[in-house]
């Protein structure tokens, strides 16, 4: 059985750090917690748990603290962590089976990471990282902000999952480290400008985030699904400044970097549907459906491949006149989300539709 060092930079984290380190604690065998500048009871919480709390200067560098709190471990691999991550129980036994059964020659594991919930608390977005390394390899942290740990040789996927489940958490403060970065005159890697420019749209400054989603394009050298990210943020983009035509040429642009993915084919059924070519929608809808893609590092919009394809299917095939087709997306719809107030009220709409053509023997058949 490995061994695993908890490893963790923190600061003002007295609401959730309890919750994030008693999902952990019986499973790994070392915690380590960098504090960049706590000035609340972070501390004396985390010292119910370890005496291996270590202070770091802040330096507006999340991999320089990250590199900080990795050299600490003593463990055969690094877990790491945010305050506000948690393992459900379920995960948590993944964990405990991984532990057990990791092959030593395994260098890093990626573990999914579920970003956002719905109501029903299924996974609305999720992506993977690597979570788990071996200490021997020194693998490092790259990046001031929004930073990456580069890994290398043997991986492995698991199928633990991190839950990240904030309770709030300081808007601003990725954008100013990259304008402080800019005021420097620092140089921006092509992911530094990715980043900046999700920051700049999260804040509204729509026209300066496009300049920037075009320089990371213009570099060539992004990763295929930052390339893919920032064509559909740029759709978003000129979608809010009202610019249809552009908004349609990025979502047509994600074709340059491969099959369309399943977010892409829904946003070209939306273009379709707006124009009442629902058979165009359609076919689009459907292919979000088939193109639902697999488990990768990318980022997924897990609606668009999941209950969002078949709710507007439900649409199209209603306006299409084929009640029956309707009534069994707006079903495999409900799986996904069984409290949505539009597919209970969708339900009863198609359930009276069918049972009157039922009662006059009416058949189906839609448009011809």
């Amino acid at each position: 059985m490995i061994s695993i060092s908890l490893c963790m930079i923190v600061k003002d984290e007295e609401a959730v750090i309890s919750r994030c380190l008693d999902s952990v604690k019986e499973i790994v065998d070392e915690i380590n917690i960098v504090d960049t500048g706590s000035t609340d009871q972070t501390k004396n919480i985390v010292a119910r748990y370890t005496d291996r709390i270590f202070d770091f200067e802040w330096i507006d560098d999340f991999a320089a603290a990250r590199n900080f709190s990795f050299q600490q471990a003593t463990s055969d691999y690094i877990l790491w962590l945010d305050a506000d991550d948690v393992f459900t129980k379920k995960d948590q036994e993944l964990l405990v089976d991984l532990k057990r059964t990791l092959d030593l020659n395994i260098d890093a594991v990626s573990m999914k990471y579920h970003l956002a919930f719905d109501e029903a608390n299924n996974v609305t977005s999720s992506l993977r990282r690597y979570r788990l390394v071996k200490r021997e390899k020194g693998f490092k942290w790259i990046g001031a902000v929004h930073e990456y740990l580069e890994v290398y040789g043997n991986l492995h996927h698991s199928e633990a999952a991190v839950s990240h489940m904030p309770l709030s958490h300081d808007a601003d403060r990725n954008l100013r480290i990259y304008e402080n970065m800019v005021s420097a005159g620092k140089d921006f890697s092509p992911r530094d400008l990715f980043y900046y420019a999700n920051e700049l749209c999260d804040h509204g400054k729509i026209e300066k985030a496009i300049e920037y989603y075009l320089r990371f394009l213009q570099t060539k050298q992004g990763w295929v699904e930052d390339n893919i990210r920032a064509c559909n943020k740029l759709a978003d983009c000129y979608h809010s400044l009202g610019l249809k035509e552009k908004e349609l040429s990025w979502v047509l642009h994600t074709l340059v970097y491969g099959p369309p993915r399943a977010e892409t084919c829904c946003r070209l059924g939306y273009s379709f549907f707006e124009k009442n070519d629902f058979q165009s929608a359609v076919y689009w809808y459907e292919k979000a459906i088939e193109n639902k893609g697999s488990e990768s590092l990318a980022f997924q919009n897990r609606a668009c491949a999941t209950w969002l394809p078949h709710l507007q299917l439900a649409v199209c095939y209603d306006k299409l006149g084929q009640h029956q087709l309707a009534y069994q997306h707006n079903e495999s719809a409900f799986q996904y989300r069984p409290h949505d107030s539009r597919m209970l009220a969708n339900q009863k709409y198609f359930e009276n539709i069918l049972n009157m053509q039922a009662g006059s023997g009416g058949e189906d058949h839609g448009n011809q």
